[in-house]
């Protein structure tokens, strides 16, 4: 089976090859699909731009397509900022001023309880399935940590040991993550389907 995994990230595909790898399935990015579109994430929810990316490919392709979408969800922001967090200091904002908009907007806060959400959506000819994964922790008072990207060393995850997500290697990461927790439940559904 070959599966068009709705990303142009190299790591990603990295990390479900990785994932996938016994079952009898080729990975394939987006980048290697000639006039694969680019789907403008304009829904108000992650699975609805999950949706979008996997149902858009899928419709390109005719291939089995794998689409995902993350968020920060901080309580103390009302869940903020959410399916915006690629764009929250703005449409052309990098990750360092989106983390440093996410550190000025809990300033002398002490309630800093957050959760990353991933959605992950399967489209082929039966449809769309869905698979969520979500990791409690914390927002750090300051970004500590080399590794990751995005929100990742502003984020202590509630499973680790007080490290952020920056801190820590990609296996440790990928083991407690909200990616990681979506990525098992889609390889469970693979597994027994194939």
């Amino acid at each position: 089976m070959r599966l068009v995994l709705a990303t142009r990230n190299p790591g990603k595909v990295a990390e479900l090859d990785a994932r996938l790898s016994g079952l009898g399935i080729d990975l394939v990015s987006a980048s290697g699909v000639e006039g694969a579109p680019e789907v403008d994430e304009d829904r108000d929810t992650l699975r609805g731009n999950a949706e979008k990316k996997a149902r858009a490919l899928f419709e390109h392709t005719g291939e089995a397509s794998l689409a995902d979408d993350t968020g920060l969800e901080v309580d103390a922001l009302g869940g903020a900022p959410g399916v915006h967090s690629a764009r929250y200091a703005g449409p052309e904002a990098d990750d360092a001023a989106n983390r440093q908009k996410l550190l000025a907007s809990l300033s002398g806060r002490t309630d800093r309880a957050a959760r990353f959400r991933t959605v992950l959506a399967f489209a082929d000819e039966a449809g769309v399935e869905f698979f969520d994964g979500v990791c409690e922790g914390t927002i750090a008072p300051e970004a500590s940590g080399d590794g990751g990207f995005g929100y990742d060393s502003v984020f202590v995850p509630a499973d680790g040991d007080g490290r952020t997500f920056a801190q820590m290697d990609a296996a440790e990461k990928n083991g407690i993550s909200h990616r990681g927790r979506a990525l098992d439940a889609f390889t469970a559904w693979m597994a027994d389907r194939t």
